[in-house]
């Protein structure tokens, strides 16, 4: 179920408030384009300045435009655990398929304090959670064999490795086997992840090039040699896509080339802002290297 190209939501904003016409367009832009899953309210949704209430909303959103086309995983992460476990009981309550749960950020918690984290979580919700490993975002790192005592509870099914270190794909596999998810959460690197045993992405890019990005992550997991080839062309056509989407703090890129796309506005909530102009000009060309403008 958890597999392929999975959109991590942007949040649009009109007059610093949820721009909710603008949210459901682009929901309906990942549908009609092969995106296999929506996962909203994570970093690239902007969750650090949402609300509670807007939280639940994007949340409440999501399940209710996709109506059972899409899975969705909620983004329910805190570096508070009865925050967290708050946000993935409700996620529950509104019908999400599963829930993305960050490394307590802020804290830098014990690896123990994180098996603790993820354990209170689980024993209350009954449906798949998802680990964000991202050390760059969080300054903590949950170990692999963290990992597999978490993999033994009954809801834990996976992790967004956003670590950068594809060893990590081999080291988890070797530890957790084929039935572990793992997702990257790292656009450039995906198509040498599928290849180390990883399954699919919760993708930036797919939010302006869900088309390319589907398409990639079927290609790449073909055993056909050649789709294989044609994973290889799409990731060439997609690396300046992906790069042009860092080269200032996520989610201000993509948000400027959805603003180009006509899909919603790029504003963004402090301490975040707009893109700069040369970064706006390397995203332009990006975009019109992969002709989606």
């Amino acid at each position: 179920m958890f597999k392929g190209s999975n959109v991590a939501l942007i949040t649009p904003f009109k007059n610093d408030k949820l721009d909710e016409e603008a949210y459901i367009k682009l929901i309906h832009f990942q549908i009609s384009n092969g995106t296999n899953g929506l996962v909203p309210a994570g970093t690239t949704g902007e969750s650090p300045t949402l609300s509670h209430d807007e939280h639940q909303k994007v949340i409440e959103l999501c399940i209710k435009e996709s109506n059972g086309k899409k899975i969705v995983i909620a983004g329910t992460g805190s570096n508070s655990t009865k925050e967290a476990i708050s946000l993935t009981t409700h996620a529950e309550k509104a019908g999400a398929n599963a829930a993305l749960v960050v490394t307590p950020y802020y804290n830098k918690p014990t690896q123990e304090g994180l098996y603790q984290h993820y354990k209170a979580i689980n024993d209350k919700v009954g449906i798949p959670i998802l680990i964000y490993n991202i050390p760059g975002r969080s300054v903590i790192d949950m170990s692999v064999d963290t990992m597999a005592r978490l993999f033994e509870l009954k809801n834990i099914v996976g992790v967004k490795d956003a670590t950068g270190d594809l060893d990590r794909v081999d080291q988890q596999k070797n530890k957790m086997g084929n039935d572990f998810i793992q997702l990257t959460g790292n656009d450039d690197n995906a198509l040498e992840f599928n290849k180390r045993g990883g399954v699919g992405a919760i993708s930036v890019t797919a939010n302006i090039a869900p088309r390319l990005c589907s398409d990639f992550q079927k290609a790449s997991k073909s055993e056909n040699d050649e789709n294989k080839l044609e994973a290889i062309r799409l990731d060439k056509i997609l690396q300046p896509v992906h790069n042009s989407m860092f080269i200032e703090s996520n989610p201000s890129p993509v948000k400027y080339a959805a603003k180009l796309l006509g899909l919603c506005d790029d504003n963004v909530r402090l301490p975040l802002v707009k893109v700069t102009d040369p970064t706006k000009d390397i995203v332009k060309k990006a975009l019109v290297s992969a002709n989606l403008i």
